[in-house]
C-alpha cells in the first residue's frame, strides 16, 4: 500500500499556520494549483499541500479509504481501481498531478452527478487546521458516525476558505459490472424531453450529455439490464473515453477561445436563449457555454430560471462564482469569521467580502 513518497507532513504545516496567525499574513493554499483557474486570484504567502501525502487507510471490504490531502488522485483512483472500486462522483482532474485535497476543496463532480451523488455525498471524516491554530478531526469513517459530519462537508467546496484540509476519509463504491456508452441522434430539446421520461423508469442511466447534434448516455450494471436497456434505446456505440474528455474538459466544444461559463440549472429546464455555443451534461442539470456575452446578462438568464453562472475563464470576472444573496453571505461571512477569525485562509478566492 506505501508508497515511497508517502509522509505525515501536519506538524509543519500546522507550524506555517501559527506562524502566519502570530504574523497576520494571508496564507494561499495549493496543491498542484489544477484548479487554479477557478475563484478570484488570491494574494498570500504559499502553502504547499503536497508533502503531506500517502493512504492512510484502506480496507475495500468496508468500502472506506483515508488519505492524505497532498495525495495525487491519480495515485488514489489507482488503489482503488485495484480492487475494483471507484470513486462514483468522478471528480475532474484537469491535471496528471491533481491532489485529493483539491478535488475536495472545489467540490466538483463528473458525469455520474446526478445518479450517484456529489462530492460531499461521499465525505465520512477529515482533519483540518483551523484558524484557532488546531489541528482537529471531524466525523468519522463510518456513515453511522454523525458528529461533527457537517464540517466535514463544509469544507467540500469551500476553495480553501475555512481551514487546512490535511485528511480525508470517503466513502466508495465497487465499479459497475458492465458499462456501455452509446449516441443518438436528436435535437436538444427532444433530448431533455426524453431524459425526463427515462428519469422516471428503471433505465441503468449514469451519464447523458447533449453535444448540440446527438445525445450521448453511458449504461452501467448488471449485463442483463445494459444489454436489454441498450436493446430498448439503440443507437450506435461511442468511445467510453468520451466521458473523460468531456469531464476533463478535453472535447473539441472546450477548445474555442470564447470564455467558458458552468450553468447550474434544474435538469429538466429547456434550452436556454443565450448567445454562443451549449453543452448539456448531467441529464440537463449543469450546461456549459462558450460566449461572449456579458456576465450580467448570462447571470439574469440564467437566474429567471432558478439557477447560478460560474465562470471558468480565470480572471475574466471579478465575481467568477454567482453573486451571494444578502442573507447567504451573512452565513457565509459568519462561517468564515468562526472557523478563521483571522481571516489568514484563501481571503477573497470565492468572494471579495469573504
Amino acid at each position: 500500500m506505501g508508497h515511497p513518497q508517502d509522509f505525515d507532513d501536519s506538524a509543519a504545516l500546522l507550524e506555517q499556520v501559527s506562524q502566519a496567525l502570530e504574523d497576520a499574513t494571508p496564507l494561499r493554499i495549493q496543491g498542484a494549483n489544477s484548479k487554479a483557474f477557478l475563484g478570484r486570484i488570491v494574494a498570500g504567502e504559499i502553502l504547499d499541500t503536497r508533502t503531506h501525502r500517502g493512504i492512510v487507510s484502506y480496507d475495500p471490504t468496508e468500502l472506506v479509504v483515508t488519505a492524505r490531502c497532498g495525495t495525487p488522485l491519480a495515485e488514489l483512483l489507482e488503489v482503488l481501481d485495484a480492487a475494483r472500486q471507484m470513486l462514483p462522483c468522478e471528480p475532474p482532474a484537469f491535471a496528471d498531478d491533481a491532489t485529493l485535497g483539491g478535488m475536495i476543496a472545489s467540490g466538483l463532480s463528473g458525469p455520474r452527478r446526478p445518479w450517484a451523488g456529489s462530492v460531499r455525498d461521499f465525505v465520512l471524516g477529515t482533519r483540518v487546521i483551523t484558524g484557532h491554530g488546531k489541528h482537529l478531526r471531524f466525523g468519522g469513517e463510518v456513515m453511522k458516525n454523525v458528529a461533527g459530519y457537517d464540517l466535514s462537508r463544509l469544507m467540500v467546496g469551500s476553495y480553501g476558505a475555512l481551514g487546512v484540509l490535511t485528511e480525508v476519509s470517503l466513502k466508495v463504491l465497487p465499479k459497475p459490472r458492465q458499462c456501455l456508452s452509446i449516441s443518438l441522434e436528436m435535437g436538444s430539446e427532444r433530448a431533455l424531453q426524453r431524459l425526463a421520461e427515462w428519469g422516471q423508469q428503471p433505465l441503468p442511466i449514469s451519464a447523458a450529455c447533449h453535444d448540440g447534434e446527438r445525445l450521448h448516455l453511458r449504461l452501467e450494471g448488471g449485463e442483463g439490464s445494459v444489454a436489454a436497456a441498450h436493446e430498448r434505446l439503440g443507437g450506435e456505440r461511442l468511445e467510453a473515453s468520451y466521458w473523460a474528455d468531456l469531464n476533463e474538459q478535453r472535447l473539441s466544444f472546450f477548445d474555442q477561445d470564447q470564455p467558458l461559463w458552468r450553468l447550474s440549472v434544474a435538469p429538466n429546464t429547456p434550452p436556454l436563449a443565450l448567445p454562443g455555443r451549449q453543452l448539456i451534461d448531467w441529464g440537463g442539470a449543469q450546461r456549459w457555454l462558450k460566449s461572449a456575452a456579458e456576465a450580467a446578462f448570462i447571470r439574469k438568464v440564467v437566474e429567471e430560471v432558478g439557477g447560478h453562472a460560474t465562470c471558468y475563464s480565470h480572471g475574466l470576472s471579478d465575481e467568477p462564482f454567482h453573486p451571494l444573496s444578502p442573507a447567504l453571505l451573512f452565513y457565509h461571512q459568519n462561517l468564515k469569521r468562526q472557523l478563521d477569525p483571522r481571516g489568514i485562509f484563501n481571503p477573497g478566492r470565492l468572494y471579495a467580502e469573504l
